[in-house]
């Protein structure tokens, strides 16, 4: 299990459709990943988006695209990292491997065995914060990231964004996919985070109080530039 502190966040975007003997590269990174006890992993994929050839592409509603962005994200010990790195350089023949510093603020297992105005402008330093739960948490009767973003909104936090794994493991290393048009699961929910280190530091309170498995991280980051629409829907 990773504990509190620094570490070290390896991310590795590649397409869907990129194979590596025969296999899906992402599904080939898992398996390595799995095989070096790297704690967890988790697969995004994207909704939107357009690569080298310049064509745009988005994921419709039943509609399998194959043409979209997937994104792999690994938070571990810089040692761990530094030991999966070779086979990963190896693996990825076209695409984009980031590693980063990143600190380590909580940290517990999930359970994957059950079955306006007044914003203000952001630039500059900044903090990310990213929260990694499980698709099935509840808070209330609702989903937890539901709650945690309209309880984020109400502490003025300037924006978050959820997303939701198509694959991944955790700590208990069950393998998890996504199925085609199935609605719920036990795959892990990511919710991002960037406001000042003001705003984020009344956020910490809120994760310790709401997620109680899971893992929390935070990185420092530069806002190049930072935009948002006038609210014109509230929150149900």
């Amino acid at each position: 299990m990773i504990t509190k502190g620094p570490a070290k966040k390896l991310t590795v975007y590649v397409d869907e459709i990129d194979k590596y003997n025969g296999k899906p590269v992402y599904e080939v990174l898992l398996d390595i990943f799995f095989r070096r006890k790297i704690i967890g992993v988790s697969v995004f994929r994207g909704i939107a988006g357009y690569g080298s050839d310049g064509k745009f592409h988005t994921a419709k509603m039943l509609e399998l695209s194959t043409s979209l962005p997937v994104k792999i994200e690994v938070v571990d010990s810089e040692e761990m990292i530094d030991k999966v790195l070779p086979d990963v350089y190896q693996v990825v023949e076209k695409g984009l491997v980031e590693v980063t510093d990143t600190n380590i603020i909580k940290s517990r297992p999930m359970a994957f065995e059950k079955g306006e105005g007044g914003h203000m402008k952001l630039e500059g330093k900044a903090k990310m914060l990213r929260i990694m739960i499980s698709e099935d948490d509840e808070w209330e009767g609702g989903p937890l990231y539901e709650a945690l973003v309209k309880r984020l909104i109400l502490n003025d936090i300037a924006g978050a964004t959820v997303y939701k794994a198509i694959a991944g493991y955790g700590p208990h290393r069950r393998y998890h996919k996504k199925k085609t048009l199935t609605k719920h699961g036990e795959l892990p929910i990511m919710i991002s985070i960037i406001d000042t280190e003001e705003n984020i530091s009344k956020a910490i309170p809120i994760l310790d109080d709401m997620v109680g498995e899971g893992i929390v991280v935070m990185s420092n980051v530069d806002v190049i530039k930072y935009t948002h629409r006038e609210a014109s829907a509230e929150v149900k």
